[in-house]
């Protein structure tokens, strides 16, 4: 056979006829080669630790199967993390002194060596069958944060939960609303953190929410009533800090380190709690900082006038299982800030394939090997270090989705656009790191106060990677949203792919305003929306055709189309992107489909044309559901809610990007 490069002993090893060009001359025998597991699903991540074990993780951000077909030489004993998703922000209440209390971080559950679950308390041992089977892994999405409704805050939502066959970890308590005195979200795998109570009686605190035994850890008080402060909420680590009097909310509780998914020297923080939010009478408050890196920041007053979203709570960390921050208030209707999202959470599964001194060409994401290359798949952001280059790289780069826009009264909220998606065929990379930003998807967004003209979706983030020239996709458009008040055209969002447009708005363009020299780029526009008594929403683009219009007589458009990933990333063992027809995978970068009024909404934009199946953007909802998210690491595009009734909608949330460069092992 072939010369094959000795530089990477892992990929060596995992192709047990790897040799030197002496092979031609005199081959030798196939050593004996131990093995483990054979199994599929997930982000696949090879590494090796100290004194040169082998490992595999697979890494699940979104829901899938954990597929064995076959038992190796080493024991078929698996170590997993479960962590389940991050409780909502509780919202501001319709008081200066109602300060909305941090979610609760995702229950952590882990039976690595030398690992405890949240709380303190150790796993016990979770065997895979010494037969081939399958295990069934669901990833819970975080908890939307509470959006100020007059005259109450609203409590933040529980996040969901996730497991690895009989192994559930509970979604974080929801953090408590402003002038809630009871939050039936606030139990959870940590607790929520306990808003403030504006008006309430007595000086005793408010006290945040439980957290599951083994799980996760309890939510911090409100301190007094007249403090105007919220909990932090509880992390997977330690409890949420006690909001402090005057006007400082208290932190999020500390998340937990787990080395399964990179290695030793890469540990990851997961389950940290919400940052409780402040409130503004006489002086600016801070609110609290959320926990180890996972959970978002509370929010701080006073505040401009209404809408200011880059003072709402903070956002817990994508796939970290992070609560979200708490809403802040000011002096006015204007002024009270919703919670933030919780984060996603994860599960992690790893067993040992191997046993060598390993060395690699780069560092960086998640490391695989696939059909003579190595592939670094990064699901967040972070450095690709050339450390034995240069190397030549074929690379994919997809944008964040944008959301859909929510409804207030009878219009159906629009599609949100697929991020833009940049393919280079083959690129020269020297030594050295360089950065890699992967877009996160745009924020479901709530109905809120009742001086908003519309609501519009959130756009995506842009990804890119600086080589030192900065390869860019842009974010996907945001979706329109339905108006409260009188008839407002509703255009879709300007992006990678545009946004659908609602009640008669026209659809956003694709665009993509940075240069990337030699790379094709993809992206389309949304369709435009209907009329107010006759179509839904608008479909948002895709990286592979345009969204569809508002169809009468009231269904929404169907999301743009999809595209294939390069076949050098199709790994077989790799879960990478969405399902498609006929079996096959690897689709990204579908399009939101339009929500519907009273008829059932646009699909998502799938691979092959819309019901095809397997889509990656959000399917549009019918009349009285909110939309539905997109797949996350596909850059898909949330899906639009319906409406047929003054109950308000949040629309669906866009899904994150990703980012895969391969180069020859």
């Amino acid at each position: 056979m072939g010369l094959r490069s000795q530089n990477n002993p892992i990929a060596a090893y995992l192709d047990v006829f790897s040799g030197t060009g002496r092979d031609a001359v005199s081959p030798e025998p196939v050593p004996v080669v131990l093995q483990g597991l054979t199994a599929t699903g997930g982000f696949i991540s090879d590494y090796n630790t100290p004194p040169g074990a082998v490992y595999r993780a697979h890494i699940f951000t979104s829901s899938g199967t954990f597929d064995v077909s076959a038992i190796g030489d080493y024991p078929a004993d698996v170590e997993y993390l479960v962590v389940a998703g991050g409780g909502g922000g509780g919202g501001a209440g319709g008081s200066n002194t109602a300060p909305g209390g941090g979610g609760g971080a995702g229950g952590f559950r882990t039976n690595a060596p030398g690992g405890t679950g949240g709380g303190g308390n150790p796993e016990a041992a979770f065997p895979v069958s010494t037969s081939p089977g399958s295990y069934t892994v669901t990833v819970g999405a975080g908890g939307a944060g509470g959006g100020f409704i007059n005259p109450t805050g609203e409590n933040g939502t529980r996040g969901g939960t996730s497991s690895f066959g009989p192994t559930p970890a509970t979604g974080g308590g929801g953090g408590w609303g402003g002038r809630q005195p009871t939050n039936p979200q606030g139990p959870g795998g940590s607790g929520g953190g306990a808003g403030h109570v504006a008006g309430a009686s007595g000086s005793d605190p408010y006290t945040g929410s439980p957290g599951t035994t083994n799980q996760g850890y309890v939510g911090g008080s409100s301190n007094t009533p007249s403090s105007g402060c919220g909990g932090g909420g509880g992390g997977a680590n330690g409890a949420g800090s006690d909001g402090i009097g005057p006007f400082t909310g208290g932190d999020g509780g500390p998340g937990k380190a787990s080395v399964l998914a990179y290695g030793p020297s890469n540990p990851v923080t997961y389950a940290g709690g919400g940052g409780g939010a402040s409130t503004q009478p006489g002086t600016n408050g801070a609110g609290g900082a959320g926990g180890g890196g996972a959970g978002g920041d509370g929010s701080t007053g006073p505040y401009p006038v209404f809408p200011d979203p880059i003072r709402d709570g903070k956002p817990g960390t994508y796939a970290t299982g992070g609560g979200g921050g708490g809403g802040a208030c000011g002096s006015s209707p204007n002024q009270f800030r919703p919670g933030g999202q919780g984060g996603s959470g994860i599960v992690v599964v790893r067993y040992q394939i191997g046993q060598l001194t390993a060395t690699a060409k780069a560092t960086g994401g998640t490391i695989s090997y696939y059909d003579g290359m190595t592939i670094h798949t990064f699901t967040s952001s972070g450095d690709f270090n050339v450390t034995d280059g240069p190397v030549t790289a074929e690379m994919v780069i997809v944008a964040g989705g944008g959301s859909s826009g929510a409804t207030a009264g009878s219009w159906a909220g629009a599609g949100g656009g697929a991020g833009g998606v940049v393919i280079h065929p083959g690129i020269s990379i020297a030594n050295g790191p360089y950065a890699v930003q992967v877009g996160g998807g745009g924020a479901a967004v709530p109905y809120g106060p009742n001086t908003y003209p519309y609501y519009p979706g959130v756009q995506g983030t842009d990804s890119y990677v600086s080589l030192p020239t900065t390869y860019t996709a842009t974010g996907g458009g945001y979706g329109g949203g339905g108006p409260l008040g009188p008839p407002d055209t509703t255009p879709g969002g300007t992006g990678g792919s545009g946004g659908g447009g609602a009640y008669q708005g026209s659809g956003g363009p694709a665009a993509q305003p940075a240069a990337n020299p030699g790379a094709t780029e993809y992206g389309n526009a949304g369709g435009s929306g209907g009329n107010r008594g006759a179509a839904g929403g608008g479909g948002a683009g895709g990286a592979g055709s345009n969204g569809g219009p508002g169809n009468p007589p009231a269904a929404g458009g169907d999301g743009g189309t999809g595209i294939q990933l390069p076949t050098t990333f199709r790994n077989p063992d790799s879960t990478v992107g969405a399902p498609g027809p006929n079996s096959e995978g690897y689709w990204i970068a579908g399009g939101g489909g339009g929500g519907g009024k009273i008829a059932a909404g646009g699909a998502g934009g799938g691979p092959g044309g819309p019901y095809a199946g397997g889509a990656s953007g959000g399917d549009g909802s019918s009349s009285t559901v909110p939309g539905n998210n997109a797949i996350q690491n596909t850059g898909g595009g949330g899906g639009g809610p319906g409406s047929n009734t003054n109950v308000p909608l949040v629309g669906g949330a866009g899904g994150s990007g990703i980012v895969l460069i391969a180069y020859p092992s």
